[in-house]
């Protein structure tokens, strides 16, 4: 059971102090009948909550698809830097969201952001193999030599071997790359690289497992996941 109000709040953009108002002059019903108790409980999945003539449907969790500017970092909370939950606005500020997955402050692209901990966990962990797709700019030309060390599984300077990766190359200057991981270590492409003696320029994440980053988002843009869409974050090779 759960708090009527509460209930709004995490399903619509209403503020808890909006919905007590609206409580108090009947413009919130239960199954068609009028509550004026902002404590009353319903049971989420069977009752039908009415605001103003408009249906709250339930959202047991929520799912954003964030293009990530420079400049913030993946975090809920950090005392000096701005956070990419400073970026999202009032409409899921009852929600308790947090990237699923990090991306260094000056990496652009794709963060999912989410408050279901389960599913951030399956497409996270690495014995999953749900790969992240990412296009790096590096300083000097990429040979077949550093192609294969990425194939093989790069070793890193304190000796931690990565899983095999795949890099491939997509301009003539050998600079930029394409790069298909399944883990999420402390800076790993970055270090991958630097073991091959190249360092990245830049470096922007693509696509979360089959999903590609919306090019209609702007830098510092988001928008909600479909059903459909959650089911291609999941997809493997």
């Amino acid at each position: 059971m759960t708090r009527l109000d509460k209930f709004i709040c995490d399903n619509s953009g209403y503020s808890r102090s909006q919905i007590k108002k609206l409580i108090q002059k009947g413009g919130v019903s239960v199954n068609s009948v009028p509550v004026r108790a902002s404590d009353f409980k319903i049971e989420p999945e069977k009752d039908e909550v009415m605001v103003c003539g408009q249906k709250i449907e339930y959202r047991r969790f929520v799912y954003l698809m964030l293009n990530k500017p420079e400049g913030y970092v993946s975090a809920t909370e950090d005392r000096r830097e701005k956070t990419v939950l400073d970026l999202i606005g009032e409409e899921f500020s009852h929600r308790v969201l947090f990237p699923a997955g990090r991306l260094d402050k000056d990496t652009v692209g794709f963060v999912l952001l989410t408050d279901d901990g389960d599913f951030a966990h399956r497409i996270l962990s690495p014995k999953n193999h749900v790969p992240k797709t990412y296009i790096a700019k590096t300083d000097k030309p990429c040979d077949d030599e550093v192609i294969r060390v990425f194939e093989e599984g790069a070793r890193l300077s304190d000796g931690t071997v990565c899983l095999k990766a795949e890099l491939k190359l997509l301009n003539d200057e050998k600079t930029l790359c394409e790069v298909v991981i399944c883990e999420g270590m402390y800076h790993q492409i970055k270090r991958m690289f630097a073991s091959c003696g190249r360092h990245v320029v830049s470096l922007e994440r693509m696509k979360m497992g089959a999903l590609a980053l919306d090019p209609a988002l702007e830098r510092g843009e988001y928008r909600e996941l479909s059903e459909e869409e959650l089911g291609l974050i999941s997809m493997t090779k």
